[in-house]
């Protein structure tokens, strides 16, 4: 356009300054923008990296929680020996199903090449060409393809526990700074929550061994056989609980047997079951009188001189007779036995179960008899091994009736295993079973 003596008006052209200006101004809101949404990102993934407390769970977020960051197709970490010197594991995460069958029957990588690399330095590595790079060792037959690599260290307590790597980005390009910048920053969380990992692994291995040892060691009980199984919960971040069994022969020739379990999953309930199964057993052992009256006494002692959690309990007496034996049981708001006869279909002993122990000591829980032919396995089991929150307690009775006809004719310690393994629970309480079998032949004809 021009002007009225004829020259051209000056006025902004695309790339003038104040256009430039405000295209970099731009620019610069937009990686802000970028910026503050990758760190939003990240403060989630470090919170969520703190969610999980089971060491393989944490190691696997770590990897998948990176790749999210970045945008990354692969991801893998490997975890150093402790003695140093190669990979003691590896966990690779985005292979599709197609690519782990062409890896079939190839070994996880050990430690050489750029990984190799990564073992012997600290410092963050960023590859844009694997191949091409100096220290890469190419990759076994059927790997997929990667060209670019991230690699970051991640240290625990100041020693390098092991590597972080990341390859191929979902838009092609090269991992860059930012990249490099944020997963540096998820290595310090992912080594923080790895080292609480192992803390809390230890700590339940400490609690489950602490457990253990407060459980009996079944004595000899010939003519009768005797199995029991205590398993602890493997859901959630409680490893401790009240559950617990405990048999023994008694002065007047009958053979007592007791399971309980103690509301809670603590040290308080640990000590409390301990407390518990000692004051039974002495009692037990004092006294011959029907196991009603034993489970009083028992609700007496603990209200006067404990302060202990509710406690729930099936206390059973197998008293010889004329026929064979007869079982003597009564129960503290504890599930029924579970009755394996030869020839006949499991049962459970229904009966009226009385209040737990620590709820009311003035109330009598009755007394229940039933005759047991040669042979036959009486179950006693804690809540945990058939409760389930999603199902009905019945559907879980009836499964675990279903296994315990599976391996009622094999032995003691096969069927108390089996119960615990194919439980229907869901893990979420520790389990105890005990299971007793009368012998083969009855009193009179031994």
């Amino acid at each position: 356009m021009t002007g009225e003596n004829g020259s051209h008006r000056s006025g902004p052209r695309v790339g003038s300054a104040p256009e430039q200006a405000l295209h970099h101004a731009t620019q610069q809101i937009q990686e802000l923008v970028r910026a503050q949404g990758r760190m939003n990102s990240l403060l989630e993934a470090v919170l969520a990296l703190s969610q999980d407390l089971e060491l393989s769970a944490v190691l696997r977020r770590v990897v998948t929680t990176a790749m999210d960051l970045v945008g990354a197709r692969y991801g893998a970490l490997g975890v150093l020996h402790e003695q140093g010197g190669g990979l003691s594991q590896f966990i690779p995460v985005g292979l599709s199903q197609e690519e782990i069958g062409d890896l079939t029957g190839i070994d996880h990588p050990t430690g050489q090449g750029l990984l190799g690399r990564m073992i012997h330095q600290r410092e963050p590595l960023r590859v844009q060409d694997i191949g091409a790079h100096p220290d890469s060792a190419g990759f076994p037959p059927g790997h997929p393809p990667m060209r670019t690599l991230l690699g970051v260290a991640i240290s625990v307590r100041g020693r390098v526990y092991g590597n972080l790597y990341l390859s191929t980005r979902h838009d092609g390009l090269p991992f860059d700074v930012q990249d490099e910048e944020v997963v540096t920053a998820l290595a310090g969380a992912a080594g923080m929550a790895i080292e609480n990992a192992r803390l809390f692994e230890e700590v339940r291995s400490g609690a489950e061994r602490f457990q253990r040892l407060l459980l009996p060691r079944l004595p000899d009980l010939s003519p009768f056989d005797v199995a029991a199984v205590y398993h602890p919960a493997s859901e959630g971040r409680h490893h401790l609980g009240g559950d617990w069994y405990d048999a023994l022969m008694l002065p007047d020739g009958a053979c007592a047997a007791v399971i309980g379990d103690v509301v809670g999953h603590d040290l308080v309930a640990a000590a409390a079951m301990s407390q518990t199964r000692s004051m039974l057993r002495a009692l037990l052992y004092d006294r011959g009188t029907p196991a009603s009256r034993v489970l009083a006494q028992l609700d007496h002692t603990l209200h006067a001189i404990t302060d202990n959690p509710v406690t729930t309990a099936c206390l059973a007496r197998i008293e010889p007779a004329d026929h064979g034996w007869d079982l003597c049981w009564s129960t503290a708001g504890h599930p029924p036995p579970l009755l394996l006869a030869p020839g006949r279909e499991p049962r459970y002993l229904e009966g009226e179960p009385g209040l737990p122990l620590g709820v009311d000591a003035a109330f009598d829980r009755p007394d229940h008899r039933c005759p047991l032919p040669a042979s036959t396995t009486v179950v006693l089991y804690t809540d945990g091994l058939v409760e389930h929150p999603r199902h009905h307690l019945d559907r879980g009775m009836d499964a675990l009736a279903e296994v315990a006809a599976k391996h009622a004719e094999g032995s003691l310690e096969d069927l108390c295993r089996a119960l615990v393994e194919n439980a229907p629970g869901d893990g979420h309480d520790d389990v105890a079973v005990l299971a007793l079998r009368t012998p083969a032949v009855v009193p009179g004809e031994a």
